[in-house]
């Protein structure tokens, strides 16, 4: 087997779904002899900010000197970016030989796992042949029967942002989907939360005080930004001065949710100097998230797609691009909240330029740009992303101003990929 033909197994349709449950994952790794046994973790679940959390945290254990793992999802540029151990993404001959490994356990199963199963367990199989230390560990949709809930105490849960989103299977209250979450932490673990709404907190609380894991909710009032801009920003947090090159208010929160996990793992037991902490921040690497991808013009892309990222994004343009002529490329998935999406977005941009994501599940640019004008926005669609793309770029340039490509992660490496390379 190849990666080419690993990747075609993974992805074949009959492994597609999302089943929520635990039972298979179990008997997988069962067959596989348990390489999640022989694993620390940080787990982290919530609605939003899970992948700048697990960046943040795996480059600062990194810098600390553990041998680190890192487990994302989705990818971005390409599939192998979901299971990294020291910044370094599993390479075509690991994913090939440890995808023919799983497949005869995987098939001999009554019940074959899902996609996400089978790729969770290829991960802790990975993870486990290179000998990581400890692994930051994202959940996928929910928590409690997320398929990496298969792993024991880990030695902290990190709660981050919650808000509506799968709410189909996680629940239709904020206090639902935090019950959901809270399902990963367990007995000999330390909870860290961002802040969210009393009731929604009280249900984390309730189930730590169930299990007897020590909970902590983040200070995030006690960043003091100090500098920002489209290069990075500074602040400061207990005392100590920062640097993140993440761009957004949110990112600043994110980063105390960290600063707060990782003061919960030195109580576990781990060395994470005061330096490795500030070095780890500093190099922090989490592509999509308002990124510059070129300058001439400027050019920035965000993977938010639900309305939670559309006010953090909303915020991200009054800080940084006040006072640009802002032409918004964007597209959308067709399950999403669009109109609560494009209400927040509709008052600050000149003009959209609307496409349709390369997803079964996406909606039409043309149906976006016609609620757009709807909106009493001006707004043109196109059938191809490069297309998209060098429009939105002739019209930054004619203009003076900026492009903001946003809306469906599904889309950033297209996107990228012709910002980079239009003329």
């Amino acid at each position: 087997m190849n990666a080419t033909q690993a990747l075609e197994y993974i992805h074949s349709v009959s492994w597609k779904g999302s089943v929520p449950g635990l039972s298979r994952t179990q008997e997988l790794l069962s067959r596989m002899g348990d390489p999640q046994k022989d694993l620390k973790f940080i787990h982290i679940v919530g609605t939003n900010g899970k992948g700048s959390t697990a960046a943040m945290l795996a480059s600062v254990l990194r810098k600390a000197g553990y041998r680190t793992g890192l487990y994302t999802s989705p990818f971005i540029f390409r599939f192998h970016e979901r299971m990294q151990v020291d910044g370094q993404c599993i390479s075509d001959e690991e994913l090939a030989a440890i995808t023919e490994f799983v497949q005869p356990h995987a098939e001999a199963m009554a019940e074959h796992p899902t996609e996400f199963e089978l790729v969770t367990a290829i991960g802790f199989e990975f993870f486990r042949r290179q000998r990581a230390e400890i692994v930051v560990l994202e959940a996928g949709m929910g928590g409690e029967l997320d398929s990496t809930n298969v792993i024991g105490a880990p030695e902290v849960a990190v709660m981050c942002n919650i808000g509506y989103d799968h709410t189909q299977y996680l629940g239709d209250t904020l206090e639902k989907i935090a019950a959901t979450k809270a399902g990963v932490i367990k007995p000999g673990c330390r909870c860290v939360m961002y802040p969210n709404a009393p009731s929604v907190e009280a249900v984390v609380e309730n189930r730590c005080k169930a299990v007897g894991a020590p909970f902590t909710v983040a200070d995030v009032g006690a960043v003091e930004p100090l500098t920002h801009s489209l290069d990075g920003q500074t602040f400061r947090f207990g005392g100590e001065t920062y640097t993140i090159p993440l761009l957004g208010r949110h990112q600043l929160a994110n980063a105390a949710v960290v600063l707060t996990a990782l003061g919960e793992l030195q109580k576990q037991g781990w060395r994470v100097p005061d330096a490795a902490i500030r070095e780890g921040l500093a190099a922090t690497e989490w592509p999509g998230r308002f990124q510059i991808v070129r300058r001439d013009p400027l050019f920035i892309v965000d993977g938010g797609h639900n309305p939670q990222c559309m006010d953090a994004m909303a915020q991200n343009i009054r800080d940084y691009l006040a006072g640009y002529d802002l032409t918004i490329l964007t597209g959308v998935l067709a399950d999403k909240d669009s109109a609560l999406m494009y209400k927040t977005l509709s008052p600050l941009a000149n003009r959209f330029v609307t496409v349709t994501p390369p997803s079964p599940r996406a909606m039409a640019g043309s149906e976006l740009a016609a609620y757009l004008r709807s909106l009493g926005c001006k707004a043109e669609s196109y059938d191809a992303i490069p297309d998209a793309v060098r429009a939105a770029i002739a019209s930054a340039r004619e203009n003076g101003g900026a492009v903001l490509a946003c809306g469906s992660l599904y889309m950033v490496a297209d996107i990228v990929n012709a910002a980079v390379e239009a003329e």
